[in-house]
């Protein structure tokens, strides 16, 4: 492929070796998340969801992170690893939890209510990770939960639909941010009832950000990671899948035998893929580890307050 160079030259460039080469050079670690593309999965040194990719960044003993994921999981490596440089590939690729839940408007969310905890899901700004008593992913939400006093009221941000599923499954009520992330939204009940028609020896899948309409119809619910590990063990061989469709490919590699089906959204187009996942390319993860930016920057003060409730996840996840 062509790309431009420093000098202006265009220059044929193998970005797989390339990347591989610049890894060595600089120490690095490259962490990916499930969503991103397959050619950057396969790169990867690690591949997992928000709480593994947290727990993996706060154990490595690498000069440099490449994070391929989205901004608020790259701030999170840093907060994790304040002496780090931590790059991101494309620094656009943000998340419509954390736009929807900006942290002045969840402070005042917060003065209403003083006597509550406010636990907050990993897919919010580093703003709103420091005004939280408590971050949680959709893998260790319910532990979480779980120990937390009965005696004490909880708030949960930003995730309306993984907080309403954890409500149910807990019995603990919980006073709710209304956001909501509009990958997981868009999947169609009424099309996902066509295709359980058209294969009946399916079994749906989703993840716990769906609406309840979906959630209802799912005969597993789980975090990405859960999914994944899901597929691995039931013995159906066909699956429908509720979740951002670029997890399917590790299920693919982990089980070859089985089929699964990107569940569909309402309108026809790839609205189920997340776009700012995909901003993230093969040739942008190169060009920053040439170039050794964009590189998260992030305030002193910012990271100290952010760590403590990150640190309390960890903790609380053992």
């Amino acid at each position: 492929m062509l790309v431009e160079t420093k000098s202006n030259q265009k220059t044929d460039i193998d970005y797989r070796s390339e990347v591989l080469r610049l890894k060595d050079e600089m120490n690095a670690v490259i962490l990916a998340h499930y969503y991103q593309e397959s050619e950057i999965q396969d790169l990867a040194d690690f591949i997992g969801d928000s709480l593994q990719l947290s727990q993996q960044a706060e154990k490595t003993d690498a000069d440099v992170i490449v994070f391929a994921g989205v901004h608020f999981m790259a701030e999170t490596a840093k907060i994790l690893n304040p002496h780090k440089p931590v790059l991101l590939p494309d620094l656009n690729a943000g998340c419509s939890l954390a736009e929807g839940c900006p942290a002045p408007l969840l402070q005042q969310f917060k003065d209403k209510y003083p006597d509550h905890i406010l636990i907050s899901y990993i897919n919010c700004s580093a703003e709103v990770k420091a005004i939280s008593d408590i971050i949680c992913t959709s893998s260790n939400v319910e532990k979480i939960i779980s120990q937390i006093p009965e005696d004490k009221p909880i708030m949960f941000a930003p995730d309306k639909n993984l907080g309403q599923y954890i409500m149910k499954k807990t019995g603990r009520e919980m006073k709710l941010w209304m956001g909501s992330c509009f990958v997981h939204e868009t999947f169609s009940g009424r099309k996902i009832t066509h295709l359980k028609l058209e294969h009946p020896d399916a079994k749906l899948i989703a993840h716990p950000e769906c609406e309840e309409v979906i959630l209802k119809e799912a005969e597993f619910i789980g975090s990405t990671s859960s999914l994944l590990n899901h597929v691995k063990t039931d013995p159906a061989k066909k699956f429908i899948v509720a979740t951002e469709p670029g997890i399917i490919y590790q299920m693919q590699k982990a089980a070859p035998d089985k089929t699964f089906i990107p569940a569909p959204p309402e309108a026809s187009c790839a609205c189920n893929e997340c776009p700012y996942m995909k901003l993230n390319t093969l040739e942008k993860l190169y060009l920053c580890m040439r170039d050794r930016k964009p590189e998260i920057i992030m305030d002193e003060d910012l990271i100290v307050r952010a760590y403590k409730p990150i640190k309390r996840m960890l903790e609380m996840s053992k």
